[in-house]
């Protein structure tokens, strides 16, 4: 009975020391697969535009503490269950649009220029035919992000960067910061 409380209590302790581990690394899989999915769907959008040669818009529409990101390429504004569409739900979220984290910018803005938020409804955001980015039909000049983050926000976050040219990027920061590019 000794032996089996000993090995009872190092099975505990040995628990409590791996669970936070785990937990922080769930979390950071959670961001990072939430960030991946949206930079694949526009980058999914982007090829669907080349591939149709005409303009296909990316939609992004909010449902409650969920959101889903597709591609319309029948341009009715609508989600339709033939469309190609990503959930993004529970711990990891896009942030608000027009809102981002608390961490400073500037080495992504150093990279790429500047940042312009995307809109919680991003319904002008659309691909041309070259792959290229165009707001309300007129060429984009600035790039583009897509904040990712957690609740809380111990676990940092991720920003998906659209680029002018159709080209995505994704970078992650700690709670704290710095930014560094991921992808």
């Amino acid at each position: 009975m000794v032996e089996l409380a000993v090995s009872l209590a190092i099975l505990m302790i040995l628990s409590a020391i791996a669970i936070p581990s785990l937990m922080h690394s769930l979390r950071t899989y959670q961001l990072n697969d939430a960030a991946g999915r949206l930079s694949d769907m526009l980058k999914f959008t982007r090829f669907e535009a080349v591939r149709r040669n005409r303009a296909v818009p990316f939609q992004l529409q909010q449902f409650g503490n969920d959101w889903v990101a597709w591609a319309d390429p029948d341009n009715d504004g609508n989600l339709d269950s033939t469309e190609k569409q990503v959930h993004i739900s529970g711990f990891a979220t896009l942030l608000p649009g027009g809102g981002g984290p608390p961490v400073p910018t500037t080495a992504i803005t150093n990279a790429v220029g500047a940042l312009l938020p995307t809109p919680a409804s991003p319904g002008p955001l659309q691909f041309d035919a070259r792959g290229a980015v165009r707001v309300s039909g007129t060429p984009a000049a600035n790039a583009y992000v897509f904040y990712v983050g957690g609740n809380p926000d111990q676990f940092g976050y991720r920003a998906v960067i659209l680029l002018p040219s159709g080209a995505t990027q994704v970078w992650t920061a700690s709670a704290g910061g710095p930014w560094k590019r991921t992808g």
